[in-house]
């Protein structure tokens, strides 16, 4: 059963709520998603309330997926670039499917979801994203159209004596 996407839901506490339990749920699965697990819900909380700031102030947009049963099983934040010469293009971040639904495609819906999403708005022309090295997550995005565009070497300190990658991807929408 395929998910149902929705661009900017309303939020409230059952949103939210099951926008942070998801981030748990993956991060403790050892997803790459800001944190490295166990993460404390009260540190994802904290970035969480980072992002729905960010929504507030129009920086920001949600996609969020519902399975059948009405839950959250994926979301991705859309971050309008602030530069004024980088307008053109946006990021996504904080790319999440459920463990229980990992190995559906539910990730490529997501992001055909979010790029479908970026295309509706005026003067956006590419999505960007960066992804942790180490763990495959570039040819799964290459595989979904993005192209790495730029590398950092052992930028992303997951561990004392393990530095990964911080892969640069970009998906132009024209």
């Amino acid at each position: 059963m395929p998910l149902t996407f929705t661009l900017d839901p309303s939020m409230d506490p059952a949103l939210r709520d099951g926008i942070l339990d998801l981030w748990a749920d993956v991060t403790d699965a050892g997803g790459a998603v800001g944190f490295v697990a166990p993460a404390s819900r009260e540190a994802i909380r904290a970035e969480l309330l980072k992002h729905l700031t960010a929504m507030a102030d129009g920086r920001a947009r949600l996609l969020v997926g519902h399975d059948e049963d009405g839950r959250v099983a994926a979301a991705a934040f859309l971050t309008f670039n602030t530069h004024r010469l980088m307008t053109h293009w946006l990021w996504l971040y904080t790319v999440m499917v459920h463990p229980r639904h990992q190995g559906k495609g539910y990730g490529r819906d997501l992001l055909a979801a979010a790029a479908g999403a970026a295309r509706g708005f005026d003067g956006i022309e590419a999505i960007r994203l960066t992804c942790r090295g180490g763990l495959g997550l570039e040819r799964f995005y290459g595989s979904c159209g993005y192209k790495e565009v730029g590398r950092v070497p052992g930028a992303i300190r997951v561990a004392p004596d393990d530095d990964r990658d911080d892969v640069i991807m970009l998906l132009p929408l024209t």
